[in-house]
């Protein structure tokens, strides 16, 4: 089991186990523990899977889009959506987006969300959802109850186990939105509420970035903050910096301020066009998998069964015998057994005494009962 976080800044995260040949990482469950690590942000499984980067990104970005839009039409409060997105996020650090479905992992986020954040959905209100945004909105229709959806259901509950599984169940998210609010009041800032709309704005869009499995929440709170202050134009201290204050440093602040920043630049992307590449891409896993096997089928002699592993084929096997002779002793042996048990041979014994080897003992002489009362 994977937990997909990083250990807390000065303890040690246990090695974990060896069981076979498999090695189970272990878990470090701690508030602060849901970071991923950067030798797992530099190769992910789906680039592993041969997934380029660019399109690893646009599906990221366009699941965060389908959680945030599911929970608005769900009702759900902005803090479940964010814990949504991180889940996911996190999520597609541990496995591939080629072996695993998005949208249904975005379903399964969304449930498992709203039921961390005390405000739980049906899943078939979330099915429902996510089904009227693929349609592209318009009325409102739901599903009928057929087979179709008793199976997306059905992927829908495994998906949550697998997120929950994957991630160790360590899936508690540290929001900044407070934060920009408690970091304005030490600012003197917080009445103004287009500084603090705007800064919160900025919050909820870096959630489609991966700024908050590779950031510290209050870096990403001063940073949203700085966007909006220069959007604004509204001066903060500069000496020495504001954000010092708080534990973020410039370097990270200006990271954070880019990845987001990115977001407003990049054209829609076609989703019919990155569905063909992970399909691509899958069916070209399926292949290299099944040519796999068939080296391995032809390197693996094959093994006669009947000839070199039958008991009876050898020679000091105690099934081995002449078959005219056991035929000719079995017919012995139930004549012999007839006799014994047949009703006519314990007459005979009764009339003529003991019978040996089917031949009648000679009649003794009998004494009759006059010879007894003299």
């Amino acid at each position: 089991m994977s937990a997909g976080v990083a250990a807390s800044p000065g303890v040690a995260a246990p090695a974990g186990t060896v069981e076979g040949r498999a090695l189970y990482s272990g878990v470090f469950l701690a508030i602060d523990s849901s970071l991923v690590p950067e030798e797992r942000r530099a190769e992910t499984p789906s680039m592993r899977d041969g997934l380029e980067l660019h399109t690893e990104a646009e599906l990221r970005i366009l699941g965060c889009e389908l959680i945030q839009s599911a929970g608005i039409l769900l009702r759900l409060p902005q803090v479940a959506m964010a814990t949504g997105q991180v889940l996911f996020q996190r999520f597609f650090y541990s496995k591939s987006f080629i072996k695993h479905n998005f949208e249904i992992v975005a379903m399964a986020c969304v449930n498992l969300a709203s039921k961390i954040e005390e405000s739980p959905r049906r899943a078939r209100d979330v099915i429902n959802v996510f089904y009227h945004l693929k349609r592209g909105g318009g009325k409102s229709t739901p599903l009928i109850l057929d087979q179709n959806y008793i199976n997306t259901k059905n992927q829908v509950i495994k998906a949550e186990r697998r997120v929950l599984k994957e991630l160790g169940f360590c899936v508690h998210v540290k929001h900044p939105h407070k934060m920009i609010v408690m970091y304005l009041q030490v600012l003197e800032c917080e009445k103004n509420q287009v500084l603090v709309q705007t800064a919160w704005n900025y919050m909820n869009d870096a959630l489609r970035t991966n700024v908050f499995v590779k950031f510290e929440p209050e870096t990403i709170a001063c940073a949203c903050i700085y966007l909006a202050a220069r959007a604004l134009q509204i001066p903060l201290p500069t000496r020495p910096h504001w954000f010092l204050l708080f534990g973020a440093s410039e370097c990270d602040i200006r990271e954070i301020c880019v990845s987001t920043l990115k977001l407003y630049s990049r054209s829609k992307p076609d989703v019919t066009q990155l569905e063909k590449e992970v399909e691509k891409r899958r069916m070209c896993l399926e292949e290299e998998k099944l040519k796999m096997r068939s080296v391995n089928s032809s390197l693996t002699p094959a093994l006669n069964h009947t000839s070199a592993f039958s008991p009876a084929s050898k020679p000091g096997s105690p099934r081995e015998v002449n078959t005219e002779e056991n035929g000719k002793q079995v017919k012995e042996e139930k004549k012999e057994h007839l006799r014994h048990k047949s009703p006519i041979t314990s007459v005979k014994k009764q009339e003529n005494g003991v019978v040996q080897n089917g031949h009648a003992a000679p009649r003794g002489r009998s004494i009759s009962p006059s010879a007894h009362r003299r």
